[in-house]
């Protein structure tokens, strides 16, 4: 995943959001529709979101201090689960909560105005269609061939792409229950169905609060580098005859673009120091060369011994991705 996380999409989607936020509210006002100003809280977390993922994407570029020795880099983690948890949650409960009133205390569209949400639906399907085209063909660039979407989301260590993808879509799934909603409304003069939307979109935001909530969680507690980074990692430094064998060796995902590596490896007892030292530098690189993002690289090097350092399972000693 570069660097960037994805700043295009985000960039793209917060525009969206904002100008499609401002339509849905004068929408909502005037029309009376319980789904319009479900949408319109909708967008404004929307682009809440897209604030905070770029917030937390420039204080991951701060430099490593005293306190934070490894950097900064899980603050687009930090980000992210907050606008799983808090936006999509909050967005999602006031949704349900006024598809609740509205069926408690129906208020009919107004008669003057019922085209406008129509109109604003349509048009927002169209923006959040360019907003996901946008995710897509960024996500594209960093996507492995012949990888599927939801193994994309569900591997990607860079979170601003799944998130940004999963909440385009969203939108465009939250847009489509608000269309039916109104467009059923408008039809049979039923305000049940407009009553009825807003509470699909309230749910909708819940579940992919729940969806994201759990992805980024696991990259908060630290995951390791994926099975085929790890086989790479490994052919690298087993690539010259500078060792004997690995000992055992972990990983683990410091931020999106930085992997941390660290490997006990077996060398020959009779090996000067400086040769030792000269052998690490040498593996250093080939790790690096292998796979870009494993910045950090500890090597330790050790003598071999069967009764001491039994060779562990794999399952021992990665720590695996949660795919």
């Amino acid at each position: 995943m570069s660097a960037s996380g994805g700043s295009k999409a985000i960039v793209a989607a917060f525009l969206a959001n904002l100008g499609i936020a401002l339509a849905k509210f004068i929408a909502a006002a005037l029309s009376g529709s319980a789904s319009m100003l479900a949408e319109a809280i909708h967008s404004v977390a929307d682009s809440g979101n897209q604030l905070l993922l770029m917030f937390g994407g420039r204080r991951a570029k701060r430099d490593a201090d005293r306190e934070h020795p490894f950097g900064y880099g899980r603050e687009r983690y930090v980000s992210a689960f907050v606008v799983s948890i808090i936006l999509f949650s909050v967005g999602g409960v006031f949704a349900i909560y006024e598809g609740v009133e509205k069926i408690r205390e129906p208020h009919a569209l107004d008669p003057a105005w019922w085209w406008l949400p129509l109109v604003v639906l349509v048009i927002s399907i169209a923006l959040e269609s360019f907003s996901l085209r946008t995710a897509v063909r960024e996500s594209n660039h960093v996507r492995e061939k012949g990888q599927s979407w939801v193994s994309f989301v569900r591997r990607a260590k860079a979170p601003e792409l799944p998130v940004v993808l999963l909440e385009d879509t969203g939108a465009l799934i939250g847009l489509a229950f608000a269309l039916l909603g109104v467009g059923l409304t408008v039809i049979t003069g039923n305000p049940l169905f407009d009553a009825l939307g807003t509470i699909m979109i309230g749910l909708l935001l819940v579940t992919i609060a729940i969806v994201l909530g759990i992805e980024t969680k696991s990259l908060l507690v630290g995951e390791g580098a994926n099975q085929a980074d790890y086989d790479r990692i490994v052919d690298a430094i087993n690539a010259g005859d500078e060792i004997e064998k690995i000992i055992h060796m972990k990983t683990l995902y410091l931020g999106p673009d930085e992997l941390m590596v660290a490997a006990k490896i077996a060398m020959s007892a009779n090996k000067p120091l400086r040769e030792v030292a000269d052998d690490i530098d040498a593996i250093e690189a080939r790790i690096r060369d292998a796979v870009p993002v494993a910045r950090v690289v500890y090597i330790e090097p050790d003598v071999y011994r069967p009764a001491i350092d039994p060779q562990p399972s794999t399952d021992v000693f990665v720590l695996k991705s949660s795919d």
